[in-house]
Protein backbone atom coordinates (compact mmCIF):
# COMPACT_ATOMS: atom_id res chain seq x y z
CA UNK A 1 0.00 0.00 0.00
CA UNK A 2 2.81 2.41 0.84
CA UNK A 3 4.36 1.92 -2.59
CA UNK A 4 1.14 2.99 -4.30
CA UNK A 5 0.91 6.32 -2.52
CA UNK A 6 3.73 8.15 -4.41
CA UNK A 7 2.14 7.22 -7.73
CA UNK A 8 -1.26 8.28 -6.40
CA UNK A 9 0.09 11.70 -5.44
CA UNK A 10 1.52 12.17 -8.95
CA UNK A 11 -1.67 11.17 -10.73
CA UNK A 12 -4.20 12.94 -8.51
CA UNK A 13 -3.12 16.57 -9.19
CA UNK A 14 -3.88 16.00 -12.86
CA UNK A 15 -7.55 15.74 -11.96
CA UNK A 16 -9.77 18.74 -11.33
CA UNK A 17 -7.97 20.97 -8.83
CA UNK A 18 -11.18 22.34 -7.45
CA UNK A 19 -12.35 18.85 -6.53
CA UNK A 20 -9.32 18.18 -4.37
CA UNK A 21 -9.13 21.71 -2.94
CA UNK A 22 -9.48 21.65 0.83
CA UNK A 23 -12.16 24.02 2.11
CA UNK A 24 -10.33 24.44 5.43
CA UNK A 25 -7.30 26.09 3.83
CA UNK A 26 -6.60 29.22 1.83
CA UNK A 27 -6.41 28.93 -1.92
CA UNK A 28 -3.07 30.69 -2.19
CA UNK A 29 -1.25 28.76 0.49
CA UNK A 30 1.74 27.60 -1.55
CA UNK A 31 3.35 26.06 1.50
CA UNK A 32 0.66 23.36 1.76
CA UNK A 33 2.72 20.54 0.24
CA UNK A 34 5.82 21.48 2.22
CA UNK A 35 3.72 21.60 5.37
CA UNK A 36 2.22 18.21 4.63
CA UNK A 37 5.61 16.53 4.13
CA UNK A 38 7.33 18.14 7.13
CA UNK A 39 4.74 17.44 9.79
CA UNK A 40 6.03 17.25 13.35
CA UNK A 41 6.40 13.74 14.74
CA UNK A 42 4.25 14.49 17.75
CA UNK A 43 1.09 16.19 16.54
CA UNK A 44 -0.43 16.22 20.01
CA UNK A 45 2.29 18.54 21.34
CA UNK A 46 1.41 21.00 18.62
CA UNK A 47 -2.32 20.44 19.08
CA UNK A 48 -2.21 21.44 22.75
CA UNK A 49 -0.82 24.83 21.72
CA UNK A 50 -3.18 25.11 18.76
CA UNK A 51 -5.34 27.86 20.21
CA UNK A 52 -2.26 29.90 21.13
CA UNK A 53 -0.75 29.43 17.67
CA UNK A 54 -3.91 30.78 16.06
CA UNK A 55 -3.54 34.16 17.75
CA UNK A 56 0.22 34.26 17.21
CA UNK A 57 -0.04 33.32 13.56
CA UNK A 58 -2.44 36.15 12.82
CA UNK A 59 0.16 38.63 14.09
CA UNK A 60 2.94 36.87 12.18
CA UNK A 61 1.03 36.99 8.93
CA UNK A 62 0.45 40.73 9.22
CA UNK A 63 4.03 41.62 10.31
CA UNK A 64 6.19 39.38 8.12
CA UNK A 65 6.82 38.98 4.45
CA UNK A 66 5.33 36.17 2.41
CA UNK A 67 8.38 33.84 2.48
CA UNK A 68 8.68 34.20 6.25
CA UNK A 69 4.98 33.59 6.77
CA UNK A 70 5.16 30.23 5.00
CA UNK A 71 7.21 28.36 7.58
CA UNK A 72 6.85 24.59 7.35
CA UNK A 73 4.87 23.97 10.52
CA UNK A 74 1.66 22.03 9.97
CA UNK A 75 -0.46 23.30 12.83
CA UNK A 76 0.72 26.92 12.58
CA UNK A 77 0.13 27.13 8.83
CA UNK A 78 -3.27 25.54 9.34
CA UNK A 79 -4.12 28.22 11.89
CA UNK A 80 -2.99 30.91 9.42
CA UNK A 81 -5.31 29.62 6.78
CA UNK A 82 -8.18 29.51 9.28
CA UNK A 83 -7.52 33.15 10.14
CA UNK A 84 -7.21 34.10 6.49
CA UNK A 85 -10.40 32.36 5.41
CA UNK A 86 -13.58 31.97 7.50
CA UNK A 87 -14.64 28.46 8.40
CA UNK A 88 -18.11 28.15 6.91
CA UNK A 89 -20.11 26.17 9.40
CA UNK A 90 -23.88 26.27 9.66
CA UNK A 91 -25.43 26.43 13.12
CA UNK A 92 -28.66 28.37 13.34
CA UNK A 93 -30.52 28.74 16.63
CA UNK A 94 -34.14 28.57 15.48
CA UNK A 95 -35.82 25.26 14.74
CA UNK A 96 -39.31 25.75 13.29
CA UNK A 97 -40.57 22.45 11.86
CA UNK A 98 -43.54 24.07 10.06
CA UNK A 99 -43.08 27.83 9.74
CA UNK A 100 -39.39 27.52 8.92
CA UNK A 101 -40.01 25.83 5.56
CA UNK A 102 -39.44 29.07 3.62
CA UNK A 103 -36.19 31.09 3.55
CA UNK A 104 -36.12 34.86 4.25
CA UNK A 105 -37.91 36.77 1.49
CA UNK A 106 -36.63 40.33 1.99
CA UNK A 107 -33.41 42.10 2.83
CA UNK A 108 -34.81 42.98 6.25
CA UNK A 109 -35.47 39.31 6.98
CA UNK A 110 -31.99 38.37 5.81
CA UNK A 111 -30.45 41.04 7.99
CA UNK A 112 -32.48 39.82 10.98
CA UNK A 113 -31.22 36.24 10.48
CA UNK A 114 -27.67 37.50 10.04
CA UNK A 115 -27.87 39.51 13.26
CA UNK A 116 -28.98 36.40 15.12
CA UNK A 117 -26.02 34.49 13.74
CA UNK A 118 -23.65 37.31 14.73
CA UNK A 119 -24.61 36.82 18.37
CA UNK A 120 -23.43 33.18 18.31
CA UNK A 121 -19.94 32.17 19.51
CA UNK A 122 -19.37 30.52 16.15
CA UNK A 123 -19.46 33.89 14.40
CA UNK A 124 -17.44 35.70 17.06
CA UNK A 125 -14.61 33.16 17.24
CA UNK A 126 -14.54 31.59 13.78
CA UNK A 127 -16.25 33.80 11.23
CA UNK A 128 -16.00 37.45 12.37
CA UNK A 129 -15.32 38.64 8.81
CA UNK A 130 -18.17 36.77 7.16
CA UNK A 131 -20.14 38.77 4.60
CA UNK A 132 -23.85 38.57 3.81
CA UNK A 133 -23.22 36.58 0.61
CA UNK A 134 -21.20 33.97 2.52
CA UNK A 135 -23.89 33.83 5.19
CA UNK A 136 -26.56 33.21 2.56
CA UNK A 137 -24.52 30.33 1.18
CA UNK A 138 -24.24 28.43 4.45
CA UNK A 139 -27.83 29.38 5.31
CA UNK A 140 -29.13 27.75 2.14
CA UNK A 141 -27.01 24.65 2.81
CA UNK A 142 -28.56 24.25 6.26
CA UNK A 143 -32.04 25.18 5.01
CA UNK A 144 -31.85 22.60 2.22
CA UNK A 145 -30.79 19.92 4.71
CA UNK A 146 -33.68 20.70 7.04
CA UNK A 147 -36.22 20.93 4.21
CA UNK A 148 -35.05 17.61 2.80
CA UNK A 149 -35.47 16.03 6.24
CA UNK A 150 -39.05 17.28 6.41
CA UNK A 151 -39.74 15.96 2.92
CA UNK A 152 -38.42 12.52 3.92
CA UNK A 153 -40.68 12.51 6.98
CA UNK A 154 -43.81 13.57 5.11
CA UNK A 155 -43.18 11.20 2.18
CA UNK A 156 -42.97 8.33 4.66
CA UNK A 157 -45.70 9.22 7.15
CA UNK A 158 -48.54 9.95 4.69
CA UNK A 159 -48.33 6.61 2.79
CA UNK A 160 -47.78 4.78 6.08
CA UNK A 161 -50.97 6.21 7.56
CA UNK A 162 -52.90 5.22 4.41
CA UNK A 163 -51.63 1.62 4.32
CA UNK A 164 -52.19 1.08 8.03
CA UNK A 165 -55.66 2.67 8.01
CA UNK A 166 -56.75 0.59 5.02
CA UNK A 167 -55.27 -2.58 6.58
CA UNK A 168 -52.97 -3.14 3.64
CA UNK A 169 -50.18 -4.42 5.91
CA UNK A 170 -50.01 -7.01 8.67
CA UNK A 171 -49.99 -6.06 12.34
CA UNK A 172 -46.30 -6.84 12.73
CA UNK A 173 -45.42 -4.72 9.69
CA UNK A 174 -47.64 -1.90 10.97
CA UNK A 175 -45.63 -1.87 14.20
CA UNK A 176 -42.38 -1.74 12.23
CA UNK A 177 -43.66 1.13 10.11
CA UNK A 178 -44.70 3.02 13.23
CA UNK A 179 -41.25 2.44 14.72
CA UNK A 180 -39.53 3.80 11.60
CA UNK A 181 -41.80 6.84 11.68
CA UNK A 182 -40.83 7.43 15.29
CA UNK A 183 -37.15 7.19 14.35
CA UNK A 184 -37.64 9.84 11.67
CA UNK A 185 -39.20 12.24 14.18
CA UNK A 186 -36.51 11.45 16.75
CA UNK A 187 -33.89 12.15 14.09
CA UNK A 188 -35.23 15.67 13.65
CA UNK A 189 -35.11 16.31 17.40
CA UNK A 190 -31.54 15.01 17.54
CA UNK A 191 -30.56 17.33 14.69
CA UNK A 192 -31.80 20.37 16.59
CA UNK A 193 -30.13 19.09 19.80
CA UNK A 194 -26.85 18.68 17.90
CA UNK A 195 -26.95 22.18 16.38
CA UNK A 196 -27.74 23.65 19.79
CA UNK A 197 -24.42 22.35 21.13
CA UNK A 198 -22.52 24.71 18.82
CA UNK A 199 -24.43 27.85 19.75
CA UNK A 200 -23.90 28.29 23.49
CA UNK A 201 -20.67 28.96 25.36
CA UNK A 202 -21.65 26.72 28.28
CA UNK A 203 -21.85 23.63 26.03
CA UNK A 204 -18.17 23.46 25.12
CA UNK A 205 -14.92 23.80 27.02
CA UNK A 206 -13.74 27.35 27.77
CA UNK A 207 -11.11 28.52 25.31
CA UNK A 208 -11.87 25.92 22.64
CA UNK A 209 -13.28 26.94 19.29
CA UNK A 210 -17.04 26.29 18.94
CA UNK A 211 -18.18 23.15 17.18
CA UNK A 212 -21.11 20.84 17.59
CA UNK A 213 -20.62 18.09 20.17
CA UNK A 214 -19.11 14.98 18.62
CA UNK A 215 -21.34 12.87 20.87
CA UNK A 216 -24.50 14.54 19.53
CA UNK A 217 -23.15 14.40 15.99
CA UNK A 218 -22.63 10.63 16.22
CA UNK A 219 -26.07 10.20 17.82
CA UNK A 220 -27.61 12.10 14.89
CA UNK A 221 -25.59 10.10 12.36
CA UNK A 222 -26.26 6.76 14.03
CA UNK A 223 -30.01 7.35 14.15
CA UNK A 224 -29.98 8.19 10.44
CA UNK A 225 -28.11 4.95 9.68
CA UNK A 226 -30.49 2.89 11.81
CA UNK A 227 -33.55 4.47 10.23
CA UNK A 228 -32.24 3.87 6.72
CA UNK A 229 -31.20 0.30 7.56
CA UNK A 230 -34.67 -0.45 8.97
CA UNK A 231 -36.33 0.84 5.79
CA UNK A 232 -33.97 -1.11 3.55
CA UNK A 233 -34.20 -4.34 5.53
CA UNK A 234 -38.00 -4.37 5.67
CA UNK A 235 -38.20 -3.60 1.95
CA UNK A 236 -35.80 -6.42 1.13
CA UNK A 237 -37.74 -8.80 3.38
CA UNK A 238 -41.04 -8.01 1.65
CA UNK A 239 -39.54 -8.50 -1.81
CA UNK A 240 -37.91 -11.77 -0.76
CA UNK A 241 -41.08 -13.22 0.75
CA UNK A 242 -43.09 -12.27 -2.31
CA UNK A 243 -40.57 -13.98 -4.58
CA UNK A 244 -40.53 -17.18 -2.51
CA UNK A 245 -44.30 -17.38 -2.31
CA UNK A 246 -44.49 -17.01 -6.08
CA UNK A 247 -42.46 -20.19 -6.69
CA UNK A 248 -42.95 -22.76 -3.95
CA UNK A 249 -40.71 -25.44 -5.47
CA UNK A 250 -37.80 -23.01 -5.82
CA UNK A 251 -38.49 -21.80 -2.28
CA UNK A 252 -38.14 -25.38 -0.99
CA UNK A 253 -34.73 -25.73 -2.63
CA UNK A 254 -33.46 -22.35 -1.40
CA UNK A 255 -34.65 -22.76 2.20
CA UNK A 256 -33.35 -26.32 2.41
CA UNK A 257 -29.91 -24.98 1.49
CA UNK A 258 -30.12 -22.07 3.94
CA UNK A 259 -31.07 -24.41 6.81
CA UNK A 260 -27.94 -26.47 6.35
CA UNK A 261 -26.01 -26.41 9.66
CA UNK A 262 -22.71 -25.92 7.81
CA UNK A 263 -23.92 -22.52 6.60
CA UNK A 264 -24.57 -21.11 10.09
CA UNK A 265 -21.01 -19.85 10.52
CA UNK A 266 -21.20 -17.92 7.25
CA UNK A 267 -24.57 -16.45 8.26
CA UNK A 268 -23.26 -15.39 11.66
CA UNK A 269 -20.18 -13.85 10.03
CA UNK A 270 -22.41 -11.65 7.86
CA UNK A 271 -24.18 -10.35 10.96
CA UNK A 272 -20.85 -9.58 12.60
CA UNK A 273 -19.68 -7.82 9.43
CA UNK A 274 -22.78 -5.61 9.36
CA UNK A 275 -22.14 -4.62 12.98
CA UNK A 276 -18.48 -3.91 12.23
CA UNK A 277 -19.37 -1.68 9.26
CA UNK A 278 -21.81 0.29 11.40
CA UNK A 279 -19.32 0.76 14.25
CA UNK A 280 -16.63 1.86 11.78
CA UNK A 281 -19.00 4.44 10.30
CA UNK A 282 -19.77 5.78 13.78
CA UNK A 283 -16.06 6.06 14.55
CA UNK A 284 -15.81 8.15 11.39
CA UNK A 285 -18.41 10.44 12.93
CA UNK A 286 -16.08 11.06 15.87
CA UNK A 287 -13.25 11.78 13.44
CA UNK A 288 -15.43 14.36 11.68
CA UNK A 289 -16.69 15.89 14.92
CA UNK A 290 -13.16 16.32 16.28
CA UNK A 291 -11.64 17.48 12.97
CA UNK A 292 -9.23 14.58 13.41
CA UNK A 293 -8.80 14.24 9.66
CA UNK A 294 -6.68 17.41 9.63
CA UNK A 295 -3.76 15.72 11.41
CA UNK A 296 -1.60 12.77 10.36
CA UNK A 297 -2.53 13.13 6.68
CA UNK A 298 -0.60 10.10 5.51
CA UNK A 299 -1.27 6.38 5.24
CA UNK A 300 -0.36 3.93 6.65
CA UNK A 301 2.03 6.06 8.70
CA UNK A 302 1.04 8.39 11.51
CA UNK A 303 4.05 10.64 11.83
CA UNK A 304 7.26 8.62 11.95
CA UNK A 305 5.60 5.31 12.90
CA UNK A 306 2.46 3.32 12.31
CA UNK A 307 0.90 4.89 15.40
CA UNK A 308 1.58 7.95 17.57
CA UNK A 309 3.40 7.69 20.91
CA UNK A 310 1.51 6.23 23.85
CA UNK A 311 1.63 9.46 25.84
CA UNK A 312 -0.15 11.18 22.97
CA UNK A 313 -2.84 8.53 22.60
CA UNK A 314 -3.58 8.24 26.34
CA UNK A 315 -3.00 11.76 27.56
CA UNK A 316 -4.02 13.05 30.97
CA UNK A 317 -5.05 16.27 29.21
CA UNK A 318 -8.47 14.77 28.43
CA UNK A 319 -9.10 13.07 31.77
CA UNK A 320 -11.49 14.86 34.12
CA UNK A 321 -11.17 12.48 37.07
CA UNK A 322 -8.37 12.73 39.59
CA UNK A 323 -7.89 8.97 39.67
CA UNK A 324 -7.91 8.71 35.87
CA UNK A 325 -10.95 6.47 35.67
CA UNK A 326 -12.10 8.16 32.47
CA UNK A 327 -8.66 8.18 30.82
CA UNK A 328 -9.37 5.42 28.31
CA UNK A 329 -12.83 6.31 27.07
CA UNK A 330 -12.32 10.08 27.05
CA UNK A 331 -9.18 9.76 24.95
CA UNK A 332 -10.97 7.36 22.60
CA UNK A 333 -13.88 9.77 22.12
CA UNK A 334 -12.24 13.20 22.58
CA UNK A 335 -8.58 12.84 21.57
CA UNK A 336 -8.26 13.48 17.80
CA UNK A 337 -5.13 11.33 17.49
CA UNK A 338 -6.69 8.27 19.14
CA UNK A 339 -10.01 8.83 17.34
CA UNK A 340 -8.22 8.72 13.98
CA UNK A 341 -6.20 5.65 15.00
CA UNK A 342 -9.39 3.87 16.12
CA UNK A 343 -11.02 4.63 12.78
CA UNK A 344 -7.98 3.33 10.91
CA UNK A 345 -7.94 0.10 12.91
CA UNK A 346 -11.68 -0.46 12.51
CA UNK A 347 -11.54 0.31 8.78
CA UNK A 348 -8.63 -2.09 8.29
CA UNK A 349 -10.46 -4.79 10.25
CA UNK A 350 -13.61 -4.25 8.17
CA UNK A 351 -11.73 -4.49 4.88
CA UNK A 352 -9.87 -7.60 6.04
CA UNK A 353 -13.14 -9.24 7.08
CA UNK A 354 -14.70 -8.49 3.70
CA UNK A 355 -11.71 -9.95 1.83
CA UNK A 356 -11.72 -13.07 4.03
CA UNK A 357 -15.46 -13.58 3.52
CA UNK A 358 -15.11 -13.12 -0.23
CA UNK A 359 -12.19 -15.57 -0.41
CA UNK A 360 -14.21 -18.17 1.49
CA UNK A 361 -17.26 -17.80 -0.75
CA UNK A 362 -15.15 -17.77 -3.92
CA UNK A 363 -12.41 -20.32 -3.43
CA UNK A 364 -13.73 -22.78 -0.86
CA UNK A 365 -14.98 -25.98 -2.51
CA UNK A 366 -17.54 -26.51 0.25
CA UNK A 367 -18.84 -22.95 -0.01
CA UNK A 368 -19.40 -23.14 -3.77
CA UNK A 369 -21.90 -25.97 -3.33
CA UNK A 370 -23.40 -24.54 -0.16
CA UNK A 371 -23.82 -20.79 -0.60
CA UNK A 372 -26.68 -19.74 -2.92
CA UNK A 373 -25.75 -18.12 -6.22
CA UNK A 374 -27.55 -14.91 -5.28
CA UNK A 375 -25.45 -14.65 -2.13
CA UNK A 376 -22.22 -15.12 -4.05
CA UNK A 377 -23.21 -12.33 -6.44
CA UNK A 378 -23.97 -10.02 -3.51
CA UNK A 379 -20.55 -10.84 -2.06
CA UNK A 380 -18.94 -9.37 -5.19
CA UNK A 381 -20.83 -6.13 -4.55
CA UNK A 382 -19.67 -6.02 -0.92
CA UNK A 383 -16.04 -6.43 -1.99
CA UNK A 384 -16.35 -3.73 -4.65
CA UNK A 385 -17.81 -1.16 -2.27
CA UNK A 386 -15.22 -2.04 0.37
CA UNK A 387 -12.37 -1.35 -2.07
CA UNK A 388 -14.00 1.90 -3.15
CA UNK A 389 -14.44 2.97 0.47
CA UNK A 390 -10.77 2.32 1.25
CA UNK A 391 -9.69 4.42 -1.75
CA UNK A 392 -12.03 7.26 -0.75
CA UNK A 393 -10.87 7.17 2.88
CA UNK A 394 -7.16 7.34 2.03
CA UNK A 395 -7.75 10.10 -0.54
CA UNK A 396 -9.80 12.12 1.94
CA UNK A 397 -7.01 11.88 4.49
CA UNK A 398 -4.17 12.73 2.10
CA UNK A 399 -5.90 15.80 0.67
CA UNK A 400 -6.86 17.25 4.08
CA UNK A 401 -10.58 16.44 3.98
CA UNK A 402 -11.94 18.27 0.92
CA UNK A 403 -15.71 18.46 1.05
CA UNK A 404 -16.50 16.39 -2.10
CA UNK A 405 -14.23 13.54 -1.07
CA UNK A 406 -15.44 13.60 2.55
CA UNK A 407 -19.07 13.48 1.40
CA UNK A 408 -18.32 10.62 -0.98
CA UNK A 409 -16.54 8.75 1.82
CA UNK A 410 -19.54 9.11 4.11
CA UNK A 411 -21.92 7.99 1.36
CA UNK A 412 -19.63 5.06 0.65
CA UNK A 413 -20.00 3.78 4.20
CA UNK A 414 -23.78 3.76 3.78
CA UNK A 415 -23.49 2.00 0.42
CA UNK A 416 -21.24 -0.66 1.95
CA UNK A 417 -23.66 -1.22 4.83
CA UNK A 418 -26.51 -1.46 2.32
CA UNK A 419 -24.82 -4.20 0.34
CA UNK A 420 -23.97 -6.14 3.49
CA UNK A 421 -27.67 -6.05 4.38
CA UNK A 422 -28.52 -7.19 0.84
CA UNK A 423 -26.10 -10.08 1.32
CA UNK A 424 -27.77 -10.90 4.62
CA UNK A 425 -31.25 -10.84 3.09
CA UNK A 426 -30.12 -13.46 0.59
CA UNK A 427 -28.36 -15.67 3.15
CA UNK A 428 -30.20 -15.43 6.46
CA UNK A 429 -33.22 -17.58 7.23
CA UNK A 430 -36.69 -16.04 6.96
CA UNK A 431 -38.74 -15.30 10.05
CA UNK A 432 -40.72 -18.10 11.77
CA UNK A 433 -43.95 -16.32 10.81
CA UNK A 434 -43.07 -16.53 7.14
CA UNK A 435 -41.98 -20.18 7.51
CA UNK A 436 -45.42 -21.03 8.91
CA UNK A 437 -47.13 -19.12 6.09
CA UNK A 438 -45.05 -20.88 3.47
CA UNK A 439 -45.84 -24.28 5.02
CA UNK A 440 -49.55 -23.53 4.75
CA UNK A 441 -49.17 -22.48 1.12
CA UNK A 442 -47.39 -25.76 0.42
CA UNK A 443 -50.17 -27.70 2.08
CA UNK A 444 -52.74 -25.92 -0.03
CA UNK A 445 -50.67 -26.55 -3.16
CA UNK A 446 -50.96 -30.32 -2.74
CA UNK A 447 -49.54 -33.49 -1.14
CA UNK A 448 -46.39 -33.74 -3.30
CA UNK A 449 -45.00 -30.52 -1.91
CA UNK A 450 -46.07 -31.34 1.65
CA UNK A 451 -44.56 -34.83 1.45
CA UNK A 452 -41.32 -33.34 0.11
CA UNK A 453 -41.20 -30.93 3.03
CA UNK A 454 -41.64 -33.66 5.63
CA UNK A 455 -38.98 -35.86 4.12
CA UNK A 456 -36.45 -33.00 4.32
CA UNK A 457 -35.98 -32.09 8.02
CA UNK A 458 -33.83 -29.06 7.11
CA UNK A 459 -36.68 -27.37 5.25
CA UNK A 460 -39.20 -26.48 7.96
CA UNK A 461 -39.62 -27.08 11.69
CA UNK A 462 -42.12 -29.87 12.41
CA UNK A 463 -44.36 -27.44 14.27
CA UNK A 464 -44.93 -25.43 11.11
CA UNK A 465 -45.79 -28.56 9.11
CA UNK A 466 -48.35 -29.69 11.68
CA UNK A 467 -49.89 -26.21 11.61
CA UNK A 468 -50.45 -26.83 7.91
CA UNK A 469 -52.51 -30.00 8.48
CA UNK A 470 -55.90 -28.21 8.88
CA UNK A 471 -55.29 -26.33 5.63
CA UNK A 472 -54.53 -29.61 3.88
CA UNK A 473 -57.72 -31.20 5.22
CA UNK A 474 -59.80 -28.28 3.98
CA UNK A 475 -58.51 -28.93 0.49
CA UNK A 476 -58.66 -32.73 0.52
CA UNK A 477 -61.30 -32.85 -2.17
CA UNK A 478 -58.90 -31.15 -4.59
CA UNK A 479 -55.82 -33.24 -4.02
CA UNK A 480 -56.19 -36.47 -2.05
CA UNK A 481 -58.76 -38.72 -0.46
CA UNK A 482 -59.16 -38.83 3.30
CA UNK A 483 -57.88 -42.40 3.45
CA UNK A 484 -54.46 -41.32 2.22
CA UNK A 485 -53.67 -38.95 5.13
CA UNK A 486 -51.93 -41.58 7.21
CA UNK A 487 -49.63 -42.56 4.38
CA UNK A 488 -48.92 -38.91 3.65
CA UNK A 489 -47.69 -37.94 7.13
CA UNK A 490 -45.84 -41.20 7.81
CA UNK A 491 -44.04 -41.35 4.46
Amino acid sequence: MASILPALRQVAPRLTRQFFQCSHRGVGDVGRIATYRQRPKNAFTAARSFRTSISKSSVAVSNTSAPEAQAPSSLSSLSKSIKARPVKRASFPKWRPVTGSLPPSSEEDWQSEFDKYRSSPEFKLLNPNMTMSEFKRIYYMEWTHRLWGRFVGVSFVLPAVYFIARRKVSKSMALRIAGIGGLIGFQGVLGWWMVKSGLKDDLFAPGSHPRVSQYRLVAHLGTAFLCYSAMLWNGLQILRERKLLGNLEAAQTILARLRNPRLRTFQAFIGALATLVFVTAMSGGFVAGLDAGLIYNDFPWMGANLMPPKEELLSDFYSQKADGRDLWWRNALENPSLAQLDHRVLATATFSAVVALFAYSRFSSKAKNLIPIASRKAMHGVLGFACLQVALGISTLIYLVPLPLASAHQAGSLALLSYVLILGSRTWLPSPRFSALLAKRMAVAGPPLARKAIRNPNLYPKSNIWKAVPELRKNQDKHVKASSYGALWTA
